[in-house]
């Protein structure tokens, strides 16, 4: 695997009210990987989170991509977790450095909305979701439940130890 340049893991703790839980707030290109009970809180336009869990252990992570893969001018890879290539590498690895078991692996995905109405021939969000879903498909991890596409943004709250969302 390509080293990532920018590889970051959310830093942005705090105390959830709301869930009365401790919480990490992920922005676009960060990822986060626990095995603790805890929340996972992210905010999506036409950005994809995945929400990957061991479905035995509850060692679980998400992460937060911009676009499916980045490509330099001369169309090398740029490894950058702001990448959905890049991005889904780094949370299947860091959840399988922790302990998790690759066959216990189940997945739920959201985001790829055109939140921008004025970017309908892009189809950003579009490629986001069909992305994820074939990077999953080819992984061999199912999808247990997605929400992807449309026309709204979405809040995203992911418990890794139960996988309620």
């Amino acid at each position: 695997m390509t080293e990532i340049i920018d590889d970051q893991v959310a830093t942005n703790f705090y105390f959830d009210k709301n869930f009365n839980s401790q919480a990490v707030k992920l922005l676009p290109g960060e990822y986060y990987v626990t095995d603790k009970d805890m929340l996972l809180v992210t905010v999506l336009g036409s950005c994809v989170a995945a929400c990957i869990r061991d479905c035995q252990s509850g060692i679980g992570g998400m992460n937060h991509f911009m676009l499916p893969a980045g490509k330099d001018d001369h169309g090398a890879q740029l490894p950058s977790a702001r990448f959905g290539d890049s991005a889904m590498e780094i949370l299947l690895q860091e959840i399988l450095k922790r302990g998790a078991r690759r066959a216990n692996l189940v997945a739920k995905v959201f985001g790829g909305g055109n939140v921008q109405r004025t970017m309908v021939t892009t189809h950003i969000g579009f490629q986001n979701a069909k992305f994820v879903k074939e990077y999953l498909a080819r992984h061999q991890i199912r999808i247990l439940a997605a929400d992807l596409v449309g026309f709204n943004p979405r809040k995203i709250h992911f418990f890794p130890r139960s996988g309620k969302v």
